[in-house]
């Protein structure tokens, strides 16, 4: 049997397991591995719902809490605003007080339940009639920890290959060469268009965005970071080494990480002075809700859009996003369950693009979509989106292929600690202290001992 700690010293024991990458110890045990309760989308749900990580503060959201409210009626909804406090969850957790419902990132839902901290959503799904096939799988995948769900998906983030047309044209190429298919041109492309003054960068002809997106490299050389399953770490993978090789070696082309680093990070990224319409940088992958601030500040620059390729010219995006999961000792899970399918019904999201479309309408704006994690409910906003003219409209379309091609790395019990031990090694590689395959090796070896330790203890749990 599992050794039980002290709440405070499990709490805290488990906040550093989260947050700082060590070992942890589980909160939800005993009778509170899943919620006493029976769901049926056909009973009524009262009582008070307490919603922690979700603020609702754009037409996007109240359009769906508008909604869900009106169709639970005798709840009353309380939201603890900003972002989810993993510290203030487990505590409230092992405290035995949490919220009914949280709002996390999928990549936080693997550690969350095998910690015993979220429980399984199987009678939740079941009673209220979630189709869980609707849901994009690369979403559902990341909420799905050894073949059970505790996550009901929301929203989808992908990249799109982003450039400046003007300084392609200068240099003599076109988007096809910056779009990862072929990585001799883009790192050529990327020489092309880089300019300095004096030694001074003024042009970053290409940034490949490390360290987030070595998982988008990895996967456009024929390399999975992690199995399938979720229980072998692949960092020392031949394969990753060169995609991490080939991404530093980018940078170091340009100057260096340290300097591409300064000069991107003092561009007036949200700004009408961003890197695209001042002309000082060539390209890079970025996540599609870029396109929307581009379009809204500087709605003349000048821009080229393609989905991220792999080597073999195929379409592929790196997937994250959000989910609604019910924690440990929950006191109104049929509440919590109900609002998690509102929430990410069909009907809402009709209600938040129409919300959306009415805003952008009165900006005299086009509507570029919303990317929901539901696959039935992207293909029905994908068809009201409204015309920007072009570069806009390519950037519109390129999002929704890119959204049919994505990957996302298996929930597993140390999500936390694989992802510190990724981003680790290549910042100790882009800070010159390390060469790709060592670091990588390192990373491998703390990655590997880290889903051991995860999976052993979920195990024992039973």
């Amino acid at each position: 049997m599992e050794r039980r700690m002290p709440r405070t010293a499990c709490a805290l024991a488990l906040m550093a397991a989260l947050v700082a990458g060590t070992a942890g110890c589980a909160v939800g045990t005993g009778d509170k591995a899943k919620p006493q309760s029976s769901f049926s989308k056909n009973d009524k749900v009262s009582g008070k719902l307490t919603v922690m990580g979700f603020s609702g503060g754009d037409e996007v959201a109240t359009a769906r809490m508008d909604l869900a409210e009106k169709n639970m009626s005798g709840v009353t909804l309380k939201l603890i605003k900003g972002d989810l406090d993993l510290q203030q969850f487990l505590s409230a957790v092992a405290t035995g007080s949490p919220p009914d419902i949280i709002y996390a990132s999928r990549n936080q839902i693997g550690s969350l339940a095998a910690r015993g901290a979220i429980v399984p959503l199987t009678d939740c799904v079941s009673g209220e009639g979630i189709d869980t096939h609707a849901f994009v799988p690369s979403a559902l995948a990341q909420v799905t920890l050894d073949g059970t769900v505790y996550g009901i998906p929301e929203f989808n983030t992908i990249q799109l290959t982003m450039a400046d047309a003007k300084l392609l044209k200068a240099a003599g190429l076109t988007i096809a060469d910056v779009n990862g298919s072929n990585w001799e041109a883009m790192a050529n492309a990327a020489k092309k268009m880089t300019k300095t003054d004096g030694g001074k960068l003024t042009v970053i002809g290409v940034d490949s965005k490390l360290p987030e997106f070595l998982p988008l490299w990895a996967k456009a050389n024929g390399a999975d970071l992690i199995s399938a399953d979720g229980k072998k770490a692949q960092l020392d993978n031949p394969k990753v080494v060169e995609a991490l090789t080939w991404a530093v070696s980018i940078y170091n082309d340009e100057g260096g990480f340290s300097k591409v680093k300064a000069y991107r990070d003092s561009a007036d990224f949200f700004g009408k002075g961003n890197q695209f319409a001042t002309d000082v940088l060539g390209a890079m992958p970025m996540e599609q809700w870029y396109v929307n601030v581009l379009n809204d500040v500087s709605p003349k620059a000048p821009m080229a859009f393609d989905t991220v390729r792999d080597r073999s010219g195929q379409t592929l995006a790196y997937a994250s996003g959000s989910a609604w999961a019910i924690p440990a000792g929950s006191k109104n899970p049929e509440a919590a369950c109900r609002w998690a399918r509102l929430m990410t019904s069909t009907d809402a999201w009709k209600a938040a693009a129409d919300a959306r479309i009415a805003a952008r309408d009165k900006d005299g704006k086009p509507f570029t979509g919303i990317l929901t994690g539901s696959t039935t409910a992207d293909k029905m906003i994908e068809g009201m989106v409204t015309s920007g003219g072009e570069p806009w409209d390519t950037a519109v379309s390129k999002m929704y292929e890119a959204n049919a091609h994505t990957f996302s790395l298996p929930a597993n019990p140390a999500d936390a600690e694989f992802t510190t031990a990724l981003q680790d090694a290549v910042n100790s590689v882009l800070n010159g202290q390390d060469t790709p395959k060592d670091a990588l090796q390192k990373a491998q070896q703390t990655a590997q001992k880290a889903l051991d330790d995860g999976w052993a203890q979920l195990e024992k749990k039973g």
